[in-house]
């Protein structure tokens, strides 16, 4: 019997052991290849008459995901794209003699406002060569077409959905479901914005909040408008009285009002890009992958030494070592060490796109990037998101940048417990406690807070607020009384934020790598990210699992509970943002 468990493990290992190397030998031969064609590279590989095909209906982030052989060999791809990669595409077919133009597919994007504006500002970049973009869409929606905008010829099909409507934000909240239920979160905050937890203190939204979503919705909206007016040559109010009166809710009325060119199957809008190459109905057409051209067409310049780094900061902040998803100070604190030690790194870019988090690591991260100043410049670019800790850890940069539909701010500190001592109640569970001193226990899951556990948290939220406050005086240049006014854990737009002095000016990455390279007077660089992630044979194997179940069990409810759910698993005091907002 023992002869043979050992027989069938020792099978069992060798089928393993085997299996590893030819995953590995496939990734190998994956990457020479990819060597190979990256060496071999230059500006003939297309052909003359070509289009860059430049698909954006997935979901994008700021950087492009690692390399996962194992979402190759299944068919859980992530569809996931990094903006790096799109920007990088629509660049290099601006210089490409025979790239003619783009056609572009938006209308189901899945990006943020402050992603799609930069994108649609390279889109427009394009253009200055004298080449065409065509847009295409089944459904668009408003980000989407957004987006599309800037295109010379906007095409839908004939039976597709499209509403202008305007922006809108749907918070819930948890008052009656909390006392009904017996679960509810125990909550400490300091800043009268500081709306994350509102929903488990009240039934309706305070004025506050609602003023600071309001405000926040019209700064958008207006970005929006006035740059599609300009595009799409409509007059502002024009846009406004078609979202007020719904005047467009699919392709026939958006034609109809000029919002888009023309009704055509998908067929017959390769036929109007033809039209525009000047090339038979009958020819094929040359299409260049946005994933092709940037594998081909080299952008690192082995000729030049200096170099700016580009640090990407995405995710909430949590006291861990951080992921491409996750910011943890490890990850980058050893970033900015590596990037500070470099002879050939002149000046280094922090991308933030961050809703914030653990107050303790923001600090850390901060203190971090302090080792910067007077030795290499250090500029900021706010994408999406970055506020509360995500602006914390933005404080002390040279100068920062953020685009219009930026969410910033939210200088503000909470705390939140869960108490399910009304739901044990009900079901006959009994909590008892022994201790040497009245605050021993702290804080227990089964009873409410105590006055001595409060106090203590409290007074830890007030010193980390003055602290946070006090980052900001120094990164900015304000006084602590300025501070104050525009802190309260109140959320600003970027647009907004030059106004009140907490963001320098507005622009997106490139603009903020511009600046970068100015501080730091140098005229040619190469461009290196960071932090380096190690992605070890665990880590693919779950992220290859985690797009399976994404998948195969998305559940509806899915963005009404998210929220709940994560603010329960926090730990320790929070400067993060008062809430995730999605404006479609």
């Amino acid at each position: 019997m023992n002869f043979f468990k050992s027989f069938l493990a020792s099978l069992l290992g060798s089928f393993i052991a085997l299996g590893l190397v030819a995953i590995f030998f496939f990734m190998g031969i994956a990457a020479l290849a990819t060597s190979l064609n990256f060496e071999q590279s230059g500006t003939t590989w297309t052909k003359e008459n070509s289009v860059l095909d430049l698909d954006l209906n997935t979901e994008v982030r700021d950087r492009s995901q690692g390399y996962n052989p194992l979402e190759d060999l299944s068919d859980f791809d992530s569809g996931i794209i990094g903006m790096d990669k799109i920007i990088g595409s629509i660049k290099k077919a601006k210089k490409d003699e025979n790239i003619k133009g783009i056609k572009l597919k938006s209308g189901s994007i899945g990006s943020g406002w402050a992603q799609a504006r930069e994108i649609r500002n390279t889109l427009e970049d394009f253009k200055t060569s004298g080449k065409f973009i065509y847009s295409y869409s089944d459904n668009m929606s408003q980000k989407g077409y957004y987006v599309s905008s800037v295109a010379d010829s906007i095409f839908m099909n004939p039976i597709g959905m499209m509403q202008l409507k305007g922006l809108s934000s749907e918070v819930l909240y948890y008052e009656d479901f909390q006392n009904q239920y017996g679960v509810k979160m125990e909550v400490i905050r300091h800043g009268k914005y500081k709306s994350a937890v509102e929903p488990y203190l009240q039934d309706h939204m305070s004025n506050e909040n609602r003023l600071q979503i309001q405000s926040l919705l019209d700064a958008v909206w207006e970005t929006f408008r006035d740059e599609v007016s300009q595009s799409r040559g409509i007059k502002s109010a024009s846009i406004d009285e078609l979202a007020n009166d719904l005047g467009v809710n699919d392709a026939e009325e958006a034609l109809a009002h000029g919002i888009i060119d023309g009704l055509a199957y998908e067929n017959d809008f390769e036929n109007k890009i033809k039209e525009a190459l000047k090339i038979d109905s009958n020819e094929g057409l040359n299409e260049v992958y946005f994933g092709d051209i940037n594998v081909k067409v080299q952008e690192y310049d082995k000729e030049i030494d200096d170099r700016i780094a580009v640090i990407y900061a995405q995710g909430p902040i949590f006291n861990t070592e951080g992921s491409a998803e996750i910011i943890g100070k490890d990850a980058l604190n050893k970033a900015f060490d590596e990037i500070l030690e470099s002879k050939k790194i002149k000046a280094a870019v922090l991308r933030v796109d961050s809703p914030g988090g653990d107050a303790l690591t923001s600090e850390i991260i901060l203190n971090a990037s302090r080792a910067f100043k007077g030795k290499k410049p250090l500029v900021v670019s706010m994408g999406n998101v970055a506020a509360s800790g995500g602006y914390y850890i933005s404080s002390l940069a040279d100068r920062i940048f953020a685009d219009p539909m930026t969410i910033t701010g939210s200088i503000g500190v909470l705390a939140a417990f869960p108490n399910i001592r009304g739901m044990t109640d009900k079901i006959g569970i009994n909590a008892e406690h022994v201790t040497t001193h009245k605050n021993a226990m702290g804080y227990s899951v089964f009873e409410s807070i105590t006055k001595g556990f409060k106090k203590s948290t409290k007074y830890s939220i007030e010193k980390i607020y003055n602290t946070f406050k006090s980052r900001v005086a120094e990164g900015r240049s304000l006084s602590m009384e300025t501070v104050e006014e525009i802190a309260q854990g109140r959320v600003w737009s970027g647009k907004d934020a030059v106004k009140n002095g907490l963001v320098d000016t507005l622009g997106g990455l490139q603009e903020a790598i511009k600046s970068a390279a100015k501080l730091a007077e140098l005229d040619k660089y190469n461009l290196v990210d960071y932090p380096k992630y190690e992605e070890d044979f665990e880590s693919m194997i779950l992220g290859a699992f985690s797009q399976a179940q994404s998948k195969f069990f998305q559940n509806p409810l899915e963005k009404y509970t998210s929220e709940f759910i994560e603010l329960s698993l926090m730990e320790g005091i929070q400067t993060r943002i008062p809430y995730s907002i999605k404006m479609e």
